[in-house]
């Protein structure tokens, strides 16, 4: 890549950064910056193969982790203002995500794990847990004390705590299941064909997928 084309990419980086830690007001602004984040996109991987100073490798790197930590905690927003909004927020595991949907004043939620790691605890009966005010806006204790974790997601060669469909498959982690229109369609699909088996009936709204 030229000097120049890598002062371009270096810049859009940074106006890209800067956007995505403003609030919502100026994020729903960021249509104006499709271009700029195509062109990022696009040279990512030859920048990455560029030989850099180690200053420049540092200050590449500390650029990218600000960046993805803004994307990162934005993402994470995403499953807010669902209805029923008196159920808190629950907590993504890491190493994994969580999909949600609600269907008739009923919030449920199912933690997933990346291919490669495995649930602490059993889950294998639990597919799922829900929220609703027949539970007192509440979701169902769990193993862990304080908050709303319901799973961690550990390194495991073997996933046998779970059903199979708590796990994401081996190429499809849960970023990537979410950056494919397709894949996040038939993810979310299955989950409401699961809760369609499991006898609840109505139209299912809201869905989200969030990535820890």
């Amino acid at each position: 890549m030229a000097v120049q084309g890598a002062l371009v990419w270096i810049c859009s980086l940074a106006v890209l950064s800067f956007s995505a830690a403003q609030d919502e007001t100026l994020l729903q602004n960021c249509s104006s910056q499709i271009q700029l984040l195509e062109h990022l996109t696009s040279n990512l991987k030859e920048v990455a193969e560029c030989a850099w100073s180690s200053e420049q490798t540092a200050g590449l790197l500390l650029t990218l982790r600000n960046l993805t930590d803004t994307l990162h905690r934005h993402q994470l927003r995403e499953c807010q203002g669902a209805e029923p909004q008196k159920c808190p927020e629950a907590e993504v595991p890491e190493n994994g995500g969580l999909l949600c949907v609600t269907v008739s004043s009923t919030r449920y939620c199912k933690p997933m794990c990346n291919h490669g790691h495995d649930f602490t605890f059993l889950r294998r009966s639990r597919l799922y847990d829900e929220c609703s005010e027949q539970t007192g806006f509440k979701w169902p204790a769990s193993q862990f004390i304080g908050g709303n974790r319901w799973a961690v997601c550990d390194k495991a060669q073997i996933q046998i705590s779970a059903a199979a469909s708590a796990y994401f498959s081996k190429d499809q982690d849960c970023l990537t299941t979410k950056s494919s229109s397709l894949l996040d369609s038939v993810i979310k699909g299955d989950f409401i064909s699961e809760l369609r088996k499991a006898g609840v009936q109505g139209e299912a709204k809201s869905d989200c997928l969030v990535c820890g």
